[in-house]
């Protein structure tokens, strides 16, 4: 998560929990996916990086500004992060194993 979040915001994180694991499976096809939810601290931002080439802009939001743009979420799995980490589910990073 410290290189994919470089890699999409340009900012260097250091991650100090896990907020959850979350599964969802697509009612289509059956495909399924895993999301990992962290929290943690921005350090600092590359001026010198690039987004990756994917990524359009990265900008912060507020929960308000979160709300607004709920139907342009990838996945329900992005609410249910949200949710986790504003009821305050914060798991050590021991939990997850090399």
């Amino acid at each position: 998560m410290i290189r994919e979040t470089l890699e999409e915001t340009t900012w260097t994180f250091k991650p100090t929990a896990l907020v959850g694991i979350y599964r969802w499976q697509l009612p289509d096809d059956g495909e399924t996916y895993l999301r990992f939810c962290f929290t943690g601290v921005p350090i600092q931002s590359n001026s010198n990086l690039s987004l990756d080439p994917d990524i359009h802009q990265a900008f912060w939001l507020n929960q308000k500004q979160l709300k607004r743009r709920k139907t342009e979420f990838r996945s329900p799995l992005v609410q249910d992060c949200f949710d986790d980490y504003l009821a305050g589910h914060r798991y050590p990073l021991t939990l997850l194993n090399n």
